[in-house]
C-alpha cells in the first residue's frame, strides 16, 4: 500500500499519517485483536500507528510490528481519570501529529473524544455491541460510540442498531466486519498429531459425531437450549463438547452439570474447559453450534468454524444472518428453540459425505472471501484513507 501524505491538526504536511487507537487494556478478546491487527496493518503500510491502553501481554505483538504502544489508565471509569486521560491523549496527539484517533471503547472513548475535539484530530469509533441500555444515563455514556466522525459498525445489524437506537447519520457509519485469520485457521495447516492429542485429552471415542458449541460460560450463549436439543435426539452415539471457560461463573457450571445429569447426557455432553487450539478443536466436530439467546453483534465462532470447512447451526437472529446462508453454509434456527435445533442438528449429522464436501467448500470460500483478517485491515486502511483526504480538503479549503 503507497504512503499517503497527511493533514496534521497543525497544517498540511508531507509525512505518513499517524493513527492513534485507543482500548482499555490488551489481555485478550475480540476487541483486543482487532486493534492489534489494524497496528501491525497500518506499520506494514508505512503510516505511523501508536495504541495507548493500560497493557497487557498482546502489547508484544504492536512492538513486534514496529507500531508504539503508550501505557495510560484509560481502562478507568472515574470522571477524574477519565478527564485526566483527556489531557494526556490531547498532549500526546500534539506532540505525535496524530491525524485519527480510533476508540474501541465507551469509557476511553469519552476522553479521547475530547483530546481529538481539543486538538483538531479526527474521531473515529468502532461499535462492537449493542451494550445494555438501561436508565437514561446508561444511553448517553454508550451514545459516544455513536458520535465519530466516522462510525464502524461490526456488522449490518449493529449499523441499524447505531441508527435506530442513538440516531447516528447513516452517512458516517461504515460496515467492517470482524476479520479472522484464515492463515491460522485452516484445514491444512493441523496435523494428525493436534488432533489425536485433542481427541487424547477429551477422551472421544473414535466414530462418535461430535457436536460442539465453542463460548465462554454464560446464560446468553445458549448452553442450556443445546443440552435439551441434545436430550430431543435420543443418540447415546454422540459426543456433545461445551468448549470454553466459566470465567468465575461457578454458580451456571453447576447449573449446567445438574441439567446434564437430570437429562441422563452423563456420558454424552461434556464441559470441557478452554481450549488452546481451537482450529484442531473445530476439525474434530462433525458440527458447530452458536445458540446464542441475545443476538450476537458478530458471531466469530460461526466465521472460524466457517473457514475450518464445519456445518454450522446458529440463532436466526443478529449478525448470524449475515454470516451463514441456509442450505448453502448451514442452518439458522429460532433462538431459544430446541426442537428447531434438534432439527437442524440431526439434519446436519445425517449429511452424506458428497453433501457434506460441499457444504465445506462453500463455507469456506466465503469465510475467505468476506471475513478474512486481511479484509478487514483493508477495508479500515481505507476508511482513515478517506478520512485523511477529508483533512486535507478541509485544510486546503481554509488555506
Amino acid at each position: 500500500m503507497a504512503k499517503v501524505t497527511s493533514t496534521a491538526p497543525g497544517g498540511m504536511t508531507s509525512r505518513p499519517p499517524a493513527v492513534l487507537q485507543v482500548l482499555p487494556g490488551l489481555e485478550t478478546g475480540g476487541v483486543e485483536r482487532g486493534a492489534v491487527d489494524i497496528a501491525v496493518a497500518l506499520a506494514e503500510a508505512g503510516w505511523r500507528s501508536l495504541v495507548v491502553s493500560s497493557g497487557g501481554p498482546m502489547t508484544r505483538e504492536i512492538l513486534r510490528a514496529g507500531a508504539e504502544h503508550i501505557e495510560m489508565p484509560v481502562h478507568s471509569k472515574n470522571p477524574m481519570a477519565m478527564r485526566a486521560n483527556a489531557d494526556r491523549l490531547a498532549r500526546l496527539i500534539v506532540e505525535n501529529e496524530v491525524d485519527i484517533v480510533h476508540a474501541r471503547s465507551r469509557a476511553p472513548a469519552w476522553s479521547a473524544r475530547r483530546a481529538a475535539r481539543r486538538t483538531g484530530a479526527r474521531f473515529v469509533t468502532t461499535f462492537h455491541g449493542t451494550y445494555n441500555l438501561g436508565p437514561p444515563f446508561k444511553r448517553l455514556y454508550n451514545s459516544v460510540m455513536a458520535r465519530g466522525d466516522r462510525v464502524i459498525a461490526i456488522s449490518e445489524f449493529i449499523a441499524r442498531h447505531v441508527t435506530e437506537t442513538y440516531g447516528a447519520d447513516p452517512e458516517r457509519i461504515r460496515v467492517i466486519h470482524r476479520g479472522i485469520d484464515i492463515g491460522h485457521f485452516d484445514p491444512r495447516q493441523v496435523s494428525a498429531e493436534r488432533l489425536v492429542a485433542l481427541s487424547a485429552a477429551w477422551r472421544l471415542r473414535d466414530g462418535a459425531p461430535v457436536i460442539m458449541l465453542p463460548g465462554r460460560l454464560t446464560r446468553w450463549k445458549g448452553q442450556k437450549v443445546l443440552i435439551e436439543a441434545i436430550a430431543r435426539l435420543r443418540r447415546d452415539d454422540i459426543r456433545c463438547l461445551l468448549v470454553g471457560d466459566d470465567q468465575g461463573r461457578a454458580g451456571y457450571r453447576r447449573d449446567l452439570e445438574a441439567q446434564i445429569a437430570r437429562r441422563g447426557l452423563d456420558g454424552i455432553a461434556h464441559l470441557v474447559g478452554d481450549c488452546r487450539d481451537m482450529p484442531a478443536a473445530l476439525m474434530l466436530a462433525d458440527v458447530v453450534v452458536s445458540a446464542s439467546t441475545d443476538p450476537e453483534a458478530f458471531g466469530r465462532v460461526i466465521v472460524e468454524a466457517q473457514a475450518m470447512g464445519r456445518p454450522i447451526v446458529a440463532a436466526d437472529h443478529g449478525a448470524s444472518r449475515e454470516l451463514v446462508v441456509p442450505g448453502e453454509t448451514g442452518w439458522l434456527v429460532p433462538p431459544n428453540d430446541p426442537a428447531a435445533l434438534a432439527d437442524a442438528l440431526a439434519a446436519a449429522l445425517a449429511l452424506d459425505a458428497p453433501a457434506r464436501e460441499a457444504l465445506a467448500a462453500q463455507a469456506m470460500a466465503r469465510a475467505r472471501e468476506r471475513f478474512s483478517k486481511q479484509h478487514m485491515c483493508a477495508a479500515t486502511l481505507a476508511l482513515y484513507r478517506e478520512v485523511v483526504e477529508e483533512m486535507q480538503r478541509d485544510a486546503e479549503a481554509a488555506a
